[in-house]
Parts: structure tokens; C-alpha cells; sequence
């Protein structure tokens, strides 16, 4: 599946839908002077904006790497996403500004049957293309066209606002359009604001969703020669292209040509499957015995005390140094993190003085 032409394909839909209703919408609006429904055209024109947005995203964000950017051009989508949020708060503004100026105006539109049919087709075609948005988005992975299915749900709201107010206009002489297009508008600006923190938190820099780390370090720790996979780190640059980091615990007695291999192995596993690019670290675990494994009871006793401590790994034992190695992961959430590292320190210190104790505080990038 060509990803851009899939994108650039439904894009193409959307304004060519788009542009048909702004007409048929424009015609009834005039003919019968509703405020609301030439607003509502104005809103399809600018759903036709958003297909256009989502076309040259997906276009630059195609673009290979180069130079400058050598992680390729993908968050390109993320900035489109975000750019159709403002078209989305726009077109909620305009709906808020005419209601309210046909409220005050008192302008009484006049309906006829073909003007309740245009409406009509135009929320079932509205309701369909924001189906089809959103589903094509969900199959590319794409955030624009997710936004542009979203944009296109609402509008079919927006529409079905102006139907109900022009029914209730039509047989019982009572003009609530304004009324009703307000709130629509209100409800828009809401949605708007939801797609740009979306698209605003993905530029940021997002943890990556947890089943695709579990399934990525499930399969990583299928190796035989892996005791342990830890520290997954991926960032993201757009549908599918990720660059990773990761650390895996082995036997200290391999050599280097077996590590190499090894690391070799994780690496074009993660990107024949998962399409990421990974850097592969190493933890060597000692070769038991009986005084190590003793220590490393002891201090998984002490971390156990510390809900907020998620994990510990890398555990390590160089006699010849006389150092104790060790990294925890301590929760986002906890508000001591200090604290509760040197407390630790002290505790393992005071059970084990003639050595140096090396900790490292990790972060939860994929824990939970």
C-alpha cells in the first residue's frame, strides 16, 4: 500500500465532496436568506482547505531525509494535524459569529422542500466522508486525515443544527437557527481545541503506545542469549519511522564477536518488523555465584520498600573494582524522587561499606 497516494486519494474525495456541497449549500442559502446555511457552506470551503492541508502534509512528510534533517520529514503530518485544529476553531468561530449576528439582526429566512433536501444530503454525505476520513486515517496512520474525519462529523452536526432550526422555522414560525448554530459553533471550537492538544502532544514527543513496546520487547526477548531487555526508548518521526534504543543483559562471559552478532540480530528483527531503526546497549549480568546473588537479594529487598520505585536492572558486580552497579526506574508520578535515591544509596551502603555503589535513576519511558 502506497501510504502518500492513499492519503493524497481521500484527500481528493473530501474536496471534490466538499466543493459540491459549498454550491448546493450557497444556492439554498441565497435563495432563501438563511444566515445559517450560507455559514454552513463557508465551513464546507474550509473543509476543502483542510483535504488541501492534509495533501501537502502527506506530500512533505514523504520527502527523504536529507541533510538538515536527516530523521526525515514525517512530523510534517503532526504540523498539518495541527493547522487543521485552526481551520476546525475558525469554522466554530464563524458558526458562533453568524448565529449571533442573525439573532440580532432578526432576519426570518424562508425554507422550500428542495431546501430541506439539499440539507439532507448534505448530513448524509458530511456523516460519510467523516467515516471514510477516519477510517482511511486509522488504516495510514494518519493524524490529518483523522482530524479532516472529525472536521466533517461535526459539520455533519452543524447541518443537522441548521435542518432542525429551518424544520422549526418552517412549520411552527419560530426562528431558533441562531440558538441552535451557537452551540453547534461552541461545540466545534471544543473539538478543535482536542485536535490541536492531540496533534500539539505528538510534536511534544509522546510515550509509545504500550502494546507496541510489550510486543517489541517480547520479541527481542525470545533470543536465547537475551536475559533481560530493558530501557526501550523510541522516538517517533511519523507513521512508521522510529528510531530506538534499547538494553539487553547478557552473560558476561560472551565475547565481542558474539555481542556483535547479537546486537546485529535485534537490530534488522526491529526493523524488518517494526520498521525502527535500534541501537542495541549491553548489560552484562555475572556469572553465578553464590556472594552475588546474595547482594542482589539484598538490594532487591531495600528497592522493594519504595512503591515508587518501578523496576531495577543492570545489576552488576566487579569485585576487582569493588563496585556495585545498579539502575532503578522511578515513577513519573512520585513527588521525592531524590529522596527516595538516597535513601537507597544509604541502605545498600550501610550493608555493603568496602564497596563503591553506582546507581542510575532511569526514566519510564515504556513501562507502563
Amino acid at each position: 500500500m502506497n501510504r502518500e497516494k492513499e492519503i493524497v486519494k481521500t484527500s481528493a474525495i473530501g474536496i471534490i465532496g466538499n466543493v459540491l456541497l459549498v454550491i448546493g449549500k450557497a444556492i439554498v442559502g441565497f435563495v432563501s436568506g438563511s444566515i445559517s446555511i450560507i455559514s454552513d457552506a463557508v465551513n464546507n470551503l474550509t473543509d476543502a482547505l483542510s483535504s488541501i492541508i492534509t495533501i501537502v502534509g502527506a506530500k512533505l512528510s514523504g520527502k527523504k531525509p536529507d541533510r538538515k534533517h536527516p530523521y526525515g520529514h514525517g512530523r510534517v503530518e503532526f504540523v498539518a494535524a495541527s493547522l487543521i485544529g485552526v481551520v476546525i476553531f475558525i469554522a466554530g468561530f464563524m458558526a458562533i459569529y453568524e448565529s449571533v449576528s442573525s439573532l440580532f439582526n432578526g432576519e426570518s429566512p424562508t425554507y422550500n422542500l428542495y431546501s430541506f433536501i439539499i440539507i439532507g444530503v448534505a448530513i448524509l454525505v458530511k456523516i460519510g466522508l467523516g467515516l471514510y476520513f477516519r477510517y482511511k486515517g486509522e488504516k495510514v496512520k494518519s493524524d490529518s486525515l483523522k482530524a479532516s474525519g472529525i472536521d466533517a462529523l461535526l459539520d455533519s452536526l452543524l447541518s443537522l443544527g441548521t435542518l432542525v432550526g429551518a424544520a422549526i422555522s418552517y412549520f411552527f414560525q419560530l426562528h431558533l437557527e441562531g440558538y441552535i448554530g451557537a452551540v453547534i459553533g461552541i461545540l466545534i471550537i471544543k473539538s478543535s481545541i482536542d485536535v490541536f492538544r492531540e496533534s500539539a502532544s505528538k510534536i511534544i514527543g509522546e510515550r509509545t503506545e504500550t502494546e507496541f513496546t510489550a510486543e517489541m520487547i517480547k520479541d527481542i526477548s525470545q533470543n536465547p542469549k537475551v536475559f533481560g531487555v530493558y530501557d526501550l526508548i523510541i522516538h517517533n518521526y511519523g507513521a512508521d519511522r522510529n528510531i530506538a534504543s534499547v538494553h539487553v543483559e547478557v552473560d558476561d562471559c560472551l565475547t565481542a564477536k558474539e555481542i556483535q552478532k547479537l546486537e546485529r540480530e535485534i537490530a534488522f528483527m526491529c526493523y524488518e518488523k517494526y520498521n525502527t531503526v535500534m541501537t542495541v546497549g549491553i548489560y552484562a549480568r555475572n556469572s553465578e555465584n553464590e556472594k552475588e546473588k546474595e547482594i542482589k537479594e539484598t538490594i532487591d529487598k531495600i528497592t522493594s520498600e519504595y512503591p515508587d520505585i518501578l523496576q531495577t536492572h543492570g545489576f552488576y558486580v566487579d569485585e576487582t573494582a569493588k563496585t556495585i552497579s545498579i539502575d532503578i526506574i522511578i515513577s513519573f508520578e512520585t513527588e521525592k524522587p531524590d529522596e527516595i535515591y538516597r535513601e537507597v544509596c544509604e541502605k545498600i551502603n550501610a550493608k555493603y561499606p568496602d564497596y563503591k555503589i553506582a546507581i542510575i535513576v532511569d526514566k519510564d519511558f515504556s513501562l507502563t
